[in-house]
């Protein structure tokens, strides 16, 4: 069985595992139960495929797979857009990844200097640091250096649980993000490597991946504990090119006049390391 194909199969069990018969709106085949969600028969039903082509879905030893399959499979499991899409990634082929290193969009670096104002980081492949803004290290208090892999700070670094409040929603977030990424390039050494280190570091980050979790981006509040300023409290949102979808500016959203609005400017005259990095 290739990598991809294992990949796949074991999302197909992930996925069919969360469902029950009385969710997905059907009666329960007879007999004794042995999952804690659909059998594959009732899965193959519901996708109008036959159990045996289903099961070698699952077991990774269906070659190649129509996208009509893929569309069934992705109405039978209620996946959602993101879900979807990771699925094709996972059936699809697959190229190995260039290697070439990454530099920062010059549009969206133009961007994060317009924003000095709210802490900015633009990540590349495997959320690697490409550039911050020196508001970001100061509300994190971390350098953020680029080449720094903010993945590794985020999963494995003792400070990150210490800095963000909601340190496990925005921990599991990177997780599900992370295995998208893993669905899109299966040949990143550095990925696999990455994925590998995280998750053999700590239960928490293990436990998440074999739930198989996917998201496209990090899109959950932000609750950041301060030494001096206290809580701070930001929305995340994300820009990125049509030009390199690998590239993501992240910026932390503050609401106009709140507390954390009024106290972004003391927080960055704290400050006295180096301005920004780039």
């Amino acid at each position: 069985m290739t990598r991809d194909r294992a990949a796949l199969g074991a999302f197909l069990r992930s996925r069919r595992d969360h469902l029950t018969p009385a969710r997905v709106g059907i009666i329960p085949f007879p007999g004794t139960r042995r999952v804690p969600g659909l059998r594959r028969e009732e899965l193959a039903a519901l996708a109008g495929l036959s159990p045996d082509y289903y099961s070698r879905l699952e077991q990774g030893r269906q070659s190649s797979i129509s996208p009509e399959v893929l569309d069934a499979l992705s109405r039978a499991l209620r996946l959602d857009p993101v879900e979807h899409a990771h699925l094709y990634d996972l059936a699809a082929p697959r190229r190995p990844a260039t290697g070439l290193p990454q530099r920062a969009d010059p549009g969206l670096l133009r961007i994060m200097t317009a924003l000095d104002h709210l802490p900015v980081l633009l990540l590349g492949v495997n959320s690697t640091v490409l550039a911050r803004n020196a508001l970001l290290r100061a509300v994190l208090g971390e350098p953020m250096e680029p080449g720094s892999v903010f993945a590794r700070w985020m999963l494995l670094d003792p400070a990150a649980r210490e800095r963000i409040v909601n340190w496990a929603d925005f921990g599991r977030s990177s997780v599900a993000t992370l295995r998208r990424e893993a669905g899109r390039r299966p040949y990143d050494k550095a990925l696999t490597a990455l994925i590998r280190e995280v998750r053999e570091a700590d239960a928490d980050v293990a436990r998440w991946w074999d739930d198989h979790e996917v998201l496209d981006t990090v899109s959950v509040v932000k609750r950041v504990r301060h030494p001096a300023a206290g809580e701070l409290r930001f929305d995340i949102e994300t820009v990125g090119t049509p030009q390199d979808p690998d590239q993501r500016l992240v910026i932390y959203t503050a609401e106009p006049d709140s507390a954390t609005a009024r106290l972004l400017p003391l927080v960055a005259s704290w400050d006295v390391a180096p301005a920004a990095a780039a």
